[in-house]
């Protein structure tokens, strides 16, 4: 009987881990798919905050530039600053030609300059002339001003025919008041930059003494 006892206590009955076997491990899909939730979130927050730190040089505007000037490293200062996907909007040190640039609208001191303000001189296809108004240009009109230019035919001596655009969305360059006697009139004259294929048609207008006027073509909101 007591053979047939101690027998029964060395054998291990069902559901019960023999001493010295291995516990076999569950792999759980639920915990994987954690650890790569993390990592991914840690990897993006990394290259968030790397992003945010990497700064880009570009060019700033040593002094103010007026549609017409041609520009070179001289007339720029170079700025780091973080600009992120929008590096490729403005000109950086890499992106400026040997032979410099032509602005083609205004650009403040001290602001970015813009790749749309500026142009090759390899592609020039504008060129700078002075014309005499009629009259005084509206008060919203200065340098930089997109403006179309208005001409009336003098058909006679102080007879003129109906107005009508003489050059489309002209550039202003600069406002030159007149001086002397030339002040009673109230008149005007301003430097424009107008297409080379213009200028035949601008000058023909002036040697004829006709009457002319720029009209902006946009103005900006509270002026």
């Amino acid at each position: 009987m007591a053979r047939t006892a101690a027998k029964t206590q060395d054998t291990p009955t069902r559901g019960t881990r023999a001493p010295g076997s291995r516990r076999r491990f569950r792999f759980d899909p639920r915990f994987a798919i954690g650890v790569a939730l993390v990592a991914a979130s840690v990897g993006g927050v990394s290259a968030i905050v790397t992003n945010a730190d990497r700064t880009t040089a570009v060019y700033t505007a040593r002094v103010a530039l007026a549609v017409g000037d041609h520009i070179d490293g001289s007339d720029l200062l170079t700025t780091q600053v973080r600009l992120g996907s929008a590096g490729d909007l403005y000109v950086t040190p890499g992106g400026l030609p040997p032979d410099g640039m032509i602005v083609t609208r205004t650009i403040a001191a001290g602001e970015l300059v813009p790749a749309s303000a500026v142009g090759t001189r390899a592609g020039q296809s504008v060129t700078n002339i002075v014309v005499e108004l009629s009259g005084k240009p509206a008060a919203a009109i200065g340098p930089g001003s997109v403006v179309d230019v208005w001409s009336s035919r003098q058909t006679d001596r102080g007879v003129f025919g109906p107005p009508a655009v003489l050059v489309g969305q002209a550039a202003i360059v600069r406002l030159i008041e007149p001086v002397g006697f030339m002040a009673s009139d109230g008149g005007m004259s301003v430097e424009i930059l107008v297409p080379k294929s213009k200028i035949a048609a601008v000058l023909e207008s002036v040697a004829n003494g006709d009457a002319v006027a720029i009209v902006p073509v946009n103005t900006a909101l509270g002026e």
